[in-house]
């Protein structure tokens, strides 16, 4: 795979610096990466969504979802082996870490375990400070008007 050198990028613009690091991300990542254990991402309204993460063979005790940095982590660790024999062994229960990045104002919700799913529900919130607001437009007769008064 090609390796980009941003550094370029990082001196000549000011303000730019998360296009910037999710671009090298996304030239980073490997494609044959571990697909353990498979996730899903659902869009469940205009500002919400849900990852809903396959987590059979491990119980709320054993799993940990963290947020760091703008990255929600999620991570289970099976606390000991048992000691039954197999015949097969189909269920995987392997340690496992999976990183997900979140943009600006995303934040967690809450976080439900039942029938082998971990689901973790996220929602933006918008500061006012930051949401979009009509300016109203004077006319000529409005300024003129205003003047008379003052």
């Amino acid at each position: 795979m090609r390796n980009f050198d941003m550094s370029p990028l990082y001196r000549a613009t000011v303000g730019f610096d998360q296009i910037a690091d999710l671009m090298d991300r996304v030239l980073t990542n490997d494609v044959s990466r571990d697909s353990y254990p498979p996730y899903n991402i659902e869009k469940t309204n205009e500002d919400a969504w849900r990852i809903s993460i396959a987590v059979a063979g491990f119980t709320e005790d054993e799993l940990s979802v963290e947020l760091r940095d703008k990255a929600l982590f999620v991570s289970a660790k099976k606390a000991a082996e048992d000691e039954r024999t197999y015949l097969h062994r189909g269920i995987a229960t392997r340690a496992f870490e999976r990183r997900f990045h979140l943009a600006d104002h995303v934040r967690v919700s809450g976080a439900t375990h039942e029938n082998g799913m971990l689901h973790i529900d996220l929602i933006r919130e918008v500061p006012e400070a930051l949401k979009p607001r009509r300016i109203e437009i004077a006319g000529k007769n409005d300024v003129e008007a205003k003047a008379i008064e003052a």
